[in-house]
């Protein structure tokens, strides 16, 4: 791992968040009075607070898939954090000009796995933090009023030390098999749109031909081709097509292509293949 200065990365004010809170509770408000208290020009964005409580996967592709959209300089806060009150570090990570903060759990993996020129600060500094600290709120008590000082500036060198052996997350690539790639579902969005890990990148090398050709298959449902629209299809017909993230996905028109696996939506990890073949 390669360490980088942060000492000339300048700050946009941006803080996003992400977490499995939803927003019954007042969770999500409270870590936004934090900053706001500490940061009160800081300017708040939400990436979501929907991701499945505990999954610590789902809450890292998205981080992935959201963060380049944003200024260089944003803090990303991110919090999914089922082991809170442990051992666990929390972390600051930069990387491609941003700042993340979060628990070092595997969240940030997907990041650093894909950004090799990073720096990792272990934050072990109690002067930016809130006190007392809560064994069950460190997105309050820690997260938070981290990202709102460095979204003020602060230096990350200030509030621990770097290290290099972050917890590593296992990442599932889609594969050949003979003929066919396989790849698997990733996440389901709240439309119920199937997002595989299966990029458009490896798609199309593997395809090596229209991707009109090939035949996607998860669970029962077998479909031909790759659709450009959802309107594509006539209403509550199967389709699968690239989406917005890059990566192919399986979708029903005006229709949830989740509850079409399983009546109860369970369907991520189930396994996607693509046949070029068109069998």
């Amino acid at each position: 791992m390669t360490r980088v200065s942060t000492r000339k990365t300048e700050v946009s004010g941006v803080i996003t968040l992400l977490t499995d809170f939803g927003m019954a509770d007042p969770y999500v408000g409270i870590m936004k009075g934090v900053m706001l208290g500490i940061n009160p020009d800081a300017r708040l964005v939400d990436i979501s607070h929907g991701i499945q409580p505990g999954n610590i996967f789902e809450a890292g592709v998205v981080l992935k898939e959201s963060y380049a959209y944003f200024p260089r300089g944003t803090v990303h806060v991110a919090v999914v954090d089922p082991g809170v009150g442990t051992s666990r570090r929390a972390l600051v990570l930069l990387a491609d000009g941003h700042f993340f903060v979060a628990p070092d759990n595997g969240l940030l993996w997907p990041i650093i796995s894909k950004q090799p020129t990073n720096t990792l600060i272990h934050l072990t500094n109690p002067a930016f933090f809130l006190h007392p600290i809560s064994n069950t709120f460190h997105g309050r008590d820690i997260f938070a009023p981290v990202a709102a000082h460095l979204a003020l500036g602060a230096s990350p060198f200030e509030m621990g030390n770097p290290i290099d052996d972050p917890i590593k997350l296992s990442i599932p690539l889609p594969m050949e098999h003979g003929q066919k790639l396989k790849g698997q579902v990733i996440r389901v969005d709240r439309f119920g749109n199937l997002i595989t890990n299966i990029d458009v990148r490896t798609l199309t090398q593997y395809a090596a031909s229209p991707l009109s050709n090939v035949t996607v298959t998860v669970g029962p449902m077998k479909i031909k081709g790759i659709s450009s629209t959802y309107a594509d299809v006539p209403t509550g017909k199967e389709l699968a097509l690239i989406g917005s993230s890059g990566f192919l996905e399986i979708s029903v028109n005006q229709g949830r292509a989740d509850r079409k696996i399983d009546p109860c939506g369970m369907v991520v990890g189930t396994s996607v293949w693509v046949d070029k073949t068109g069998a």
